[in-house]
Parts: structure tokens; sequence; C-alpha cells
């Protein structure tokens, strides 16, 4: 599985080579939600592109959570993006 590759590079980035680095860049194919609590977990930030269909929140626990695809998007978000709760993933 490719995710289990990615989760062996993140790794041994940080437990062999220790290097240094504050975000993590990944494609929507590897935004899993093992890969992104691992990010997570390590205190890191992520970026990644989320298909339509994951559930989220926009609303700080206000609404229930929804499909990116019916999220609605202000002119400032569509060009800045906006801060989401993934659901599966917990808070910090």
């Amino acid at each position: 599985m490719r995710s289990d590759h990615v989760e062996e590079m993140i790794l041994n980035v940080v437990s062999k080579k220790k290097l240094s680095f504050k975000t993590v860049l990944m494609d929507s194919w590897y935004a899993t939600q093992r890969l992104m609590a691992l990010v997570d977990n390590m205190r890191k930030i992520y970026y990644c592109p989320l298909k339509i269909n994951r559930l989220v929140d926009d609303t700080g626990g206000v609404n229930k959570y929804k499909k990116i695809g019916e999220l609605s998007w202000n002119e400032s978000e569509k060009i800045s993006g906006k801060i989401i709760k993934i659901k599966g993933i917990p808070l910090r």
C-alpha cells in the first residue's frame, strides 16, 4: 500500500535522518486518516487537497459534519482557503 511507504518515509526523516521540518505537503491520494493523524501527532502542519466526499466541519462544532462539496466559500476563502475539522482526526 502506498500510504505504508509514505509513513515509513516520514518516520525515517524524523527518527533516522533527524531532519527538521514544520510542514508536510501531500496529494489527496495520501490524505488518509492514518497519515494525517501521524503528521498531526508529530505536531506538524500539513496541507493537502481533500476529496469532495470527505466529511468536515467549518463551524467549530455548531453544525454536523458535511461533505467538502457542500461547504460554502466566500471570496476570501476561495483565495486563501479555510480551516476545517476533518472527521476522524482528533483536535490537539
